[in-house]
């Protein structure tokens, strides 16, 4: 009996000394998903947009190696999985969540710069030389060629002299009522995430919020792409429209388009105040 035992102890011991030799060599570790390269990111960026699909908005994400893809409520789970079919061997690369809402430009009717039964929001006043401007969306200058300060429209501001919408969304403004006051104090700066910002609008007045996202692509649903814009948590609403997006005296942006609303709360982008003063050569005062 007792050569039994010690034959089976032995076995054991044996047993153990074979794991002991395993663990200490050690087994192969799971693999972790290599984070996506910049080839990757780029080829993920590119297949969101040949998509087609409308009421997204996406961009680049360094930082987490992720191509970002927020849906709003029109976008079907069948539209989410046309993406990643698109993007096919890539589509480890991106990461795609839900914001409430439509995504649309924010132009509605109410009080704040008027004309052709619309209203928008002023951004920020602008001058080259001695002539004086002021920024707000293209998609509101897009559909008017006059201004005014009331709702009655008998107070003039005075004519849209530029505009671009969609692919970027900025106006240009010219103050042809010399009797209007327009004060400045903003200087030009690029947003970054997390930044802590604030957003005026005609409709919901100051909001605040922050920058979630950088040189994002928007196609709103209904129609309009629009590419480089900040994303951010701020809310926003209709006739919020051009209003300006700073950081303390820093003017950041132009309220572009988004979803949700100021009760609930919802996704806004907005046009980078540097590329219009580039695109007018005007300059902030």
């Amino acid at each position: 009996m007792r050569s039994t035992v010690r034959n089976t102890r032995t076995r054991l011991l044996a047993v153990a000394a074979g794991l002991a030799a395993v663990t200490a060599l050690g087994l192969p570790a799971a693999q972790a998903a290599p984070t996506p390269g910049p080839a990757q990111l780029a080829r993920a960026d590119a297949a969101v947009e040949a998509a087609g699909v409308g009421g997204i908005a996406w961009y680049v994400d360094e930082a987490s190696g992720r191509v970002v893809v927020t849906a709003d409520s029109t976008v079907t789970d069948e539209g989410l999985a046309k993406i990643r079919r698109a993007a096919g061997a890539d589509s480890g690369a991106l990461r795609v969540q839900r914001a409430p809402g439509v995504f649309k430009p924010l132009l509605g009717a109410g009080d704040a710069i008027y004309g052709n039964g619309y209203r928008c929001s002023l951004g920020f006043n602008v001058r080259s030389g001695s002539t004086y401007y002021f920024l707000t969306a293209g998609h509101c200058g897009n559909v008017v060629n006059t201004w005014y300060a009331n709702s009655a429209q008998s107070t003039l501001i005075g004519a849209t002299v530029g505009s671009s919408f969609p692919g970027n969304d900025y106006a240009l403004v010219r103050y042809d009522n010399t009797s209007l006051a327009h004060t400045g104090g903003f200087t030009a700066a690029n947003a970054y995430v997390g930044e802590s910002v604030k957003r005026s609008g005609s409709t919901t007045g100051t909001r605040s919020g922050t920058v979630t996202g950088l040189n994002a692509t928007v196609r709103y649903s209904g129609g309009g792409t629009v590419k480089g814009m900040i994303q951010t948590n701020v809310c926003a609403e209709p006739g919020d429209s051009g209003g300006a997006l700073y950081d303390g005296t820093k003017a950041l942006g132009l309220t572009s388009g988004g979803s949700g609303n100021c009760s609930t709360g919802g996704t806004t982008f907005y046009q980078p105040v540097p590329e219009a003063l580039a695109k007018y050569g005007v300059s902030l005062y």
